[in-house]
């Protein structure tokens, strides 16, 4: 897939899925600045065939997604979002997600993320800062939400903070899960297969997956040790999510009026 979101947490200096230029935000440089809502507000994803999810997210973003891993040895779960043409099938016409559908705390987010600061002085625990996507749309000096009130953040920034300080902490446990998951071989490279009307199975995405006969097969004190840390669940989440993947086709076959046939088509094939 391409779009597909790095594993490794914010850094200032580093790179930050869907994040086209993340800077701290100061009062320096961003005083008098804060956000509208643009014409499209959710432009920034709309290209995106995967997205991030943290433990927590996953009993209910099985119902609306895919849930795939983002590599057996780091296996963070993702939601798939698209098939084909770097395309975000939950991103319709306006620009804005659609409706009754779970919106992943990633996007929530955005955007604003926490980043670890490059001069803190202390690496066991090391200083925190807010962070913007310096081009995102809908920044400008004319704001609905200014980022300051005065020398302070405003009062709308400092929820977005606490949204942000929430949402790093989701993460960190999320990247605990991944740690303990990939010592157990439970997680496989594995196909989605689709049959087309009078036609033979076809593959179309290689994702990493739970194994399900390995997680019935695993030894009693393997289970009881993932099932006192809680994984059991998400590890059954997993594999419920996986009935979305027919979602997703018809999902495409509609906004694009594609038949059985030509649903994984790209629309343009120069």
């Amino acid at each position: 897939m391409s779009q597909t979101p790095p594993a490794s947490g914010p850094s200032v200096e580093g790179q930050m899925y869907l994040f086209r230029k993340a800077e701290l935000i100061t009062r320096e440089k961003h005083g008098n600045m804060g956000i509208s809502r643009p014409e499209r507000p959710l432009a920034f994803v709309e290209k995106a065939r995967a997205v991030p999810l943290t433990l927590g997210e996953m009993t209910t973003a099985m119902r609306h997604f895919p849930i795939i891993f983002s590599a057996a040895d780091n296996p963070v779960p993702l939601a798939v979002t698209g098939l084909v043409d770097d395309e975000n099938l939950f991103i319709d016409e306006n620009g804005e997600w659609e409706k009754d559908v779970y919106v992943p705390g990633y996007i929530r987010r955005y955007p604003f993320a926490l980043a670890t600061d490059k001069d803190s002085q202390d690496p066991e625990n090391p200083r925190m800062a807010i962070i913007v996507d310096g081009e995102y749309e809908g920044i400008n000096d004319s704001p609905e939400i200014p980022f300051f009130n005065g020398s302070e953040p405003s009062e709308q920034m400092q929820q977005a903070m606490e949204f942000c300080q929430s949402y790093e902490r989701d993460r960190i446990q999320t990247q605990r899960f991944a740690d303990v998951l990939k010592g157990f071989d439970l997680l496989t490279q594995q196909m989605a297969q689709y049959t087309p009307d009078n036609k033979d199975s076809m593959a179309f995405a290689r994702y990493i997956g739970v194994e399900e006969q390995r997680l019935r097969d695993l030894a009693d004190d393997k289970y009881l040790e993932l099932r006192k840390q809680n994984i059991i669940p998400v590890l059954y989440a997993q594999l419920m999510s996986m009935t979305n993947w027919r979602t997703l086709l018809d999902k495409r076959a509609r906004r694009h009026s594609l038949t059985s046939a030509n649903v994984l088509e790209p629309l343009n094939k120069s």
